[in-house]
């Protein structure tokens, strides 16, 4: 990787770190916290947000016609998501351990939380937290595809690849082929020493939180 690319990388994080703290000011300015787990609002704002909630029968009433025939085929989707939610775990559970790579957190990618807004109904919520799973299910299962591509085959496209995974910046450029095998290992080493640091992490080492990747 040359100077400048590594540069750029720097400035993307650094970014990263810019996001994140305007989402904890944003966080602040609407007035909400979490509490073993849950997320609390401050009393006004609670009332505000009753207030604002669409009754049930108004709802249906705003809902389009076409929408309510579209309902089967998007809540059917659960079968295959939840399938594929299933086979994903699975594979990672029983190869990680063999390949050495530290298996990915579930629950750092999906979060249903959209159930303690009290300005949404019922059917809302629901709708919320269906797209909510998916969404996170999707990020999870990248992760891990990532990890596994990060295994076997760390190379960067010919052509530029739209919504690729935070990993694939730092792979191997298209056609770099000098001591390919050598950096595989290398690319290998990385998975194991991220594995190595969650072991730490979960025995209560504080000492490796600097370096504790995503």
């Amino acid at each position: 990787m040359n100077n400048r690319i590594r540069q750029i990388l720097n400035q993307i994080s650094a970014l990263e770190d810019e996001l994140q703290t305007a989402v904890e000011q944003q966080q602040e300015r609407l007035h909400y916290r979490f509490e073993d787990k849950r997320i609390s609002f401050e009393h006004a704002v609670s009332e505000t947000h009753r207030k604002a909630r669409m009754g049930i029968f108004r709802w249906f009433l705003t809902v389009r016609p076409l929408n309510y025939l579209t309902a089967p085929i998007i809540y059917g989707m659960i079968v295959p998501l939840a399938l594929f939610d299933l086979c994903i775990s699975f594979y990672q559970l029983t190869c990680f351990p063999i390949y050495r790579v530290a298996r990915v957190r579930r629950a750092d990618y999906i979060a249903l939380d959209h159930q303690h807004l009290a300005y949404l109904n019922i059917i809302e919520k629901v709708d919320c937290m269906y797209c909510s799973y998916a969404v996170g299910l999707l990020g999870y299962a990248q992760e891990i595809t990532a990890r596994t591509e990060q295994y076997f085959c760390p190379i960067k496209h010919a052509r530029k690849m739209l919504g690729a995974h935070a990993r694939y910046a730092h792979f191997l450029a298209y056609g770099e082929a000098d001591d390919f095998h050598a950096k595989l290992e290398e690319f290998r080493a990385e998975l194991a020493k991220e594995t190595d640091q969650g072991r730490k992490l979960h025995d209560g080492d504080p000492q490796d939180d600097s370096d504790k990747t995503s």
